[in-house]
């Protein structure tokens, strides 16, 4: 579908039409209603991950952010063992899953109510931590890494998270050229939907993969154009937090992007993002709180 023909159903479509998003994804038996903003904290059990305060490869480190991040009001913990920034090593299966399980089974027996997300394109990986005790897959590939993601989800029953990228960590940067971002996006979703609606995956929340395969003006339109995803009326979550997009433009560094983080998880909230996912739990929570007021929401 061509940018003008997406553009001119929206425009038609936003004339006389309220799209009803889906509103709760179950976790592990646990419905979670998406209606009111939810935060999804970072936690890194990686040596390398482009935010270092993110990184907590050892055990005990990990624990301590997620009883921090719970505290703070976080509702959901994402665990990567993968670090996905520009240029990353690509290391093995098996590395990513000893790196991931000790973390998922000592979090599950400390906080065995704490919903924790797998940030992952394995679907190796992804079921291992599964059974270990985790609720959702957090995929950056959108199943295009691994031939056996979806059906894997969809064996599982388990909420699912499909971000847009292009090519791998290793090469994203090399691919992040568009004709029409919002389009090549939009149609990407509509296409890896159909395929796991009709594998029977019940809860799908998307995600635009902001700087992943993307120059920062591709990810502003993107953030300035997220309500026409509301068209596929499924949940959105917005991961900018202390991004190059960030630091980039504004001439510091991910140390220093706490504020503009805030500010952009602030006008996502106003374009209907549902989860804020972030290095800083508090501040975003706080963010939804002081939004919701706002708009007179209780």
């Amino acid at each position: 579908m061509s940018a003008t023909d997406i553009n001119s159903i929206l425009t038609e479509m936003a004339k006389d039409t309220v799209f009803q998003k889906k509103a709760t994804i179950n976790a592990g038996g646990t419905l979670i209603d998406l209606s009111s903003p939810k935060v999804m904290g970072i936690i890194n059990i990686t040596p390398d991950s482009f935010f270092s305060d993110s990184r907590k490869p050892a055990v005990d480190d990990a624990v301590a952010q997620a009883e921090r991040m719970l505290a703070d009001g976080a509702t959901f913990l994402d665990l990567g063992a993968y670090s996905s920034r520009p240029g990353a090593e690509n290391i093995s299966v098996q590395e990513e899953t000893n790196r991931l399980l000790p973390v998922v089974e000592a979090i599950v027996d400390r906080y065995p109510d704490a919903i924790l997300s797998i940030d992952t394109f394995r679907s190796q990986v992804a079921e291992a931590a599964i059974k270990a005790g985790a609720h959702i897959i957090n995929d950056i590939s959108g199943g295009q890494l691994d031939a056996e993601m979806f059906a894997t989800v969809a064996s599982l029953q388990v909420p699912y998270i499909l971000m847009h990228m292009k090519g791998t960590p290793q090469n994203m940067v090399q691919l992040a050229e568009y004709d029409d971002v919002f389009t090549d996006v939009f149609d990407y979703f509509v296409q890896r939907y159909e395929t796991l609606r009709k594998m029977g995956v019940h809860d799908v929340i998307l995600d635009p993969g902001f700087g992943f395969a993307k120059k920062a003006e591709h990810s502003y339109t993107l953030l300035n154009r997220l309500t026409d995803f509301d068209m596929l009326e499924l949940p959105m979550l917005v991961g900018v937090s202390r991004k190059r997009m960030i630091y980039g433009l504004l001439g510091n560094s991910a140390q220093e992007a706490l504020n503009g983080t805030t500010v952009l998880n602030t006008i996502a909230l106003t374009k209907g993002a549902n989860i804020l996912r972030v290095h800083d739990v508090k501040e975003a929570v706080e963010a939804i709180k002081l939004w919701e007021t706002v708009c007179g929401i209780e």
